[in-house]
């Protein structure tokens, strides 16, 4: 856990199964913002591991993004089922609440609008509700689509000089974002490969898009220009990366990277590699407009920057021969200390 700059809030509920753990990376920008995700995990070490690595992503992507939060994530362990879910949430909430601002919450993997409706019953540290006016708000799923999908383009004109037209686009999970994602792209031209662990869903979605569908196992191995991870992390690791045939990573999956090592062999096979957490922000720019009392506009507005800062992370790291999420990693941390010693001053 050499990661975790601050601290883990453990939650536990001594008459039930509900466990889980809120980590904050970072409070350097402001509270510590991320999304609260509900997830089968084969032990309380595994849910720490994860909350730790995933509020450190959400400290580097709320500083490139220029968001006034540092990073923090939530993790519940699914219990068994049957369950309480509304128990488990109000818990969460009170747990949040207990943090009195250090931490604000909204939905991610495996948790929804309904849930943090029960949350707000017990804080107001809450985003991803529903809109009202023309207030940022709701779903923020879209707006993460939107963000990897021009992120997906630059980096498309720069691998291979074209636009997305014509290419075809790998996609492991079509969740709400990887779903997003490929309807944004089928509109564009792509040709779509698609796999998730629901069959079902992924094929009623290939139907609906004309995309060729795949087993899951085989997704990793597919003949494509671009591969798009959208599922959980670790994808890109010492096994898998031998066996793709891609010029192109760009996708929504938080922590795609299993360690340090696999960025460097990305780029030992020439295949260019997008900082996951540079262009999956849409979600959490949407969240920090909601919580800020800000508009649609302005996050259209940030979301459609993410582009041109991957293309400057892309080129620096071309530059220097240096793998992208390096460079990524240090333009954040740089931020972030600064931000620091201003504080400090």
């Amino acid at each position: 856990m050499s990661d975790l700059q601050e601290r883990l809030h453990l939650i536990r509920d001594d008459n039930s199964d509900i466990c889980g753990v809120i980590a904050i990376h970072s409070t350097a920008l402001g509270p510590a913002a991320g999304g609260c995700r509900l997830w089968h995990y084969a032990s309380d070490q595994n849910m720490i591991e994860d909350a730790v690595r995933l509020a450190r992503g959400m400290s580097y992507k709320n500083a490139l993004a220029g968001l006034p939060f540092g990073g923090g994530k939530a993790v519940l362990r699914k219990p068994d089922e049957p369950f309480d879910r509304t128990a488990l949430f109000r818990l969460f909430g009170r747990s949040v609440e207990e943090l009195q601002g250090e931490y604000i919450t909204a939905e991610d993997v495996g948790t929804g609008i309904s849930d943090m409706r029960t949350v707000r019953q017990q804080t107001y540290y809450v985003a991803g509700l529903e809109q009202h006016g023309g207030r940022a708000g709701g779903d923020p799923s879209p707006w993460t689509s939107l963000g990897v999908f021009e992120a997906m383009k630059i980096a498309a004109r720069i691998r291979f000089g074209s636009d997305l037209k014509g290419l075809r686009v790998a996609v492991q999970g079509v969740g709400n974002v990887g779903a997003g994602l490929c309807r944004l792209l089928h509109r564009a031209g792509a040709k779509l490969i698609i796999a998730d662990i629901d069959t079902e869903k992924a094929a009623a979605l290939a139907e609906e898009l004309g995309a060729h569908h795949l087993n899951v196992d085989e997704i990793l191995r597919v003949d494509a220009e671009i591969f798009a991870p959208c599922a959980l992390g670790a994808v890109l690791n010492e096994k898998t990366i031998p066996t793709l045939r891609v010029g192109l990573i760009c996708g929504a999956a938080n922590n795609q990277l299993a360690t340090e090592a696999d960025g460097e062999a990305l780029m030992q096979r020439a295949i260019s590699y997008a900082p996951d957490y540079v262009v999956n922000a849409g979600g959490i720019i949407n969240v920090a407009a909601e919580y800020l009392g800000e508009s649609d506009d302005q996050v259209e507005n940030r979301v459609l920057q993410i582009g041109n800062r991957l293309a400057r992370i892309l080129q620096i790291a071309a530059d220097e021969h240096t793998p992208p999420h390096v460079v990524a990693d240090r333009m954040a941390q740089q931020i972030i200390a600064e931000r620091r010693m201003a504080a400090a001053s």
